[in-house]
């Protein structure tokens, strides 16, 4: 919220690339509006102020425009994937709107259908091209090894430091870590340079009043609500203390409401929680890891009986995606990362992610989800319900029976095959195939590939298989050959019918391949004309002979 001191400051500084007034007394144009928001997030972030006059000295006439803020916001966030807030203020008993535009993205430019735009003296203008590649070409600093310089050790937990030390002695197998100083212990970690502390070890270690003072945005906030659908909560902690003070604290927490599903194998029965620890774990870590701690906001854990969410502030790092996230590894907080690896909480090859994955589909819960991710919130959600029981018995057969152990990869290959998605990978293809754990079908137009027939017997689905894989083309051919024989004639939604699992394109290339061959005919016009076979024309001709 704007404080009455800020907004008197605002009125007495010069327009610049971060602070712009218009009167807009009854409405402000929506697509002026769009560009004003793109110009000032290229710059940097900044606020345009509605109801006060641009020329000094600026006069407060309030306005009327933008009559439902909340519709506002989704509206911008809908076209520019922008978290715009806009701000109701009262002055003088006058409505004044503070629209609080954010930074762009390191990295990354805004545009507006196409158009780069920044501001210039008072006008918004394209941005020119050594601007934008010098956009294109950021990398983003280590906010966690930059000094706190009013930091010092006494704003640190000795119990969360003694953990520390103790998990490092361990890891590293070097117990003369137990004997270093405080003073040197973080020193050695990279935490401290003597006389002041890095953001990394308050992250960490600090204490719940210093990371008020120093740095309040790194908290961590869990809610449990026993019904997806429930507004009010039914717990709720704030964890604003040092991450390796609350995180066994937080995990007995979520696990408190851990359930459990029964999966009967033969005689015995296998017990599979909601939620594994090490993916819970690893999540959580990855969120106070890579979340972007120069914007506002918490790190939000979200509990319910079988579903798990974390947003966490600022979107992907820069040059990681949903599609590459198991393959590019690019840590926002470095410094916190080396930490981390330091008393064994992750591995700096980056295999927390792969370790998600695994888990997660080899209990049949279906891959992590981070489809509502944007530029400026990582979004991950997490299935608690076990899915496809039987995928998950063939896993833990197959793995059995090949004596193999599969990696993230391998088990997100065979997962999209059974799911029916688009392989964008094909690097084990092969070694599947030469398995006998999948199978290719189809020539024309690119190559499919399902589970094997050794699956669909396994899990007794010998139809699903056959409706999967179809019928080989000679085959697909005789049946609609008979098929003319027996009714004389058909329409395309005819052989829609014959084949429910075959595309209009794939049974029109059929057709036609038939009509080469002198087999059949297409008679009448492209809307409404029907197939027939070519020797009931000939036998027709005869008979009108005779």
């Amino acid at each position: 919220m704007t404080t009455l001191e800020q907004f008197h400051s605002w009125l007495k500084n010069d327009e610049d690339e971060h602070l712009e007034f218009k009167e807009a007394k009854n409405n402000f144009d929506f697509n002026m509006l769009l560009e004003y928001c793109v110009a000032l997030a290229n710059e940097g972030g900044g606020k345009l102020v509605l109801g006060v006059s641009d020329k000094k000295p600026r006069r407060i006439v309030g306005t009327s425009a933008i009559s439902n803020i909340q519709k506002m916001q989704e509206n911008l966030y809908e076209k520019l994937q922008l978290r715009v807030e806009i701000e109701k203020f009262l002055k003088d008993d006058k409505r004044i709107l503070i629209i609080h535009v954010p930074s762009r993205p390191v990295g990354q430019a805004l545009h507006l259908d196409g158009k780069y735009l920044m501001r210039i003296g008072e006008r918004l203008l394209p941005m020119d091209s050594a601007k934008l590649k010098e956009i294109l070409n950021e990398t983003e600093t280590d906010f966690s090894a930059q000094m706190c310089h009013r930091a010092t050790i006494n704003d640190l937990l000795p119990e969360a430091i003694q953990k520390f030390r103790t998990l490092w002695a361990k890891k590293s197998n070097k117990k003369e870590i137990l004997n270093l100083s405080d003073k040197q212990l973080l020193k050695d970690a990279e935490l401290f340079d003597g006389k002041y502390l890095n953001y990394a070890a308050l992250i960490l270690l600090g204490k719940r009043e210093s990371l008020g003072e120093f740095l309040p945005d790194a908290e961590t906030i869990f809610e449990y609500r026993n019904n997806a659908s429930n507004i009010e909560y039914q717990d709720r902690k704030d964890y604003r203390i040092g991450y390796l003070f609350y995180c066994d604290e937080l995990w007995e927490k979520i696990n408190a409401r851990n359930e459990m599903f029964h999966i009967q194998e033969g005689l015995f029965m296998r017990d599979i929680l909601a939620f594994n620890e090490e993916v819970i774990r690893e999540a959580i870590l990855n969120a106070v890891c890579h979340r972007d701690y120069h914007l506002h906001g918490s790190v939000f854990i979200k509990q319910y009986p079988q579903k798990f969410i974390i947003e966490s502030p600022g979107g992907f790092p820069n040059g990681v995606t949903e599609e590459n996230i198991l393959t590019k590894h690019v840590p926002r907080n470095r410094r916190i990362a080396e930490a981390f690896e330091k008393i064994g909480f992750v591995e700096r090859s980056g295999q927390g992610a792969r370790k998600m994955f695994k888990f997660n589909i080899i209990e049949g819960k279906g891959r992590p989800d981070y489809s509502k991710t944007d530029n400026y919130c990582v979004r991950l959600a997490l299935s608690g319900t076990v899915q496809d029981v039987e995928f998950l018995r063939y896993l833990e057969k197959i793995g059995k029976e090949y004596q193999k152990m599969f990696d993230a990869e391998d088990l997100l290959l065979l997962d999209d095959i059974r799911q029916g998605r688009k392989i964008t990978s094909k690097k084990h293809i092969n070694k599947f195939k030469e398995m006998g754990l999948i199978e290719s079908c189809g020539v024309t137009r690119g190559t499919r590939h399902l589970l094997s027939k050794k699956y669909y017997s396994y899990v007794n689905k010998g139809g699903e298989y056959t409706r999967k894989r179809g019928l080989d083309k000679d085959t697909n051919k005789m049946l609609i050959i008979e098929h003319l024989k027996h009714f004389t004639k058909g329409k395309i939604t005819d052989f829609e019918a014959v084949f429910p699992g075959m595309k209009r394109q794939q049974i029109h290339r059929l057709l036609h391949s038939l009509k080469k061959e002198g087999k059949i005919e297409f008679r009448g016009s492209q809307k409404s004309g029907f197939w027939i076979f070519a020797e009931m024309r000939q036998k027709n001709a005869t008979e009108n002979n005779k």
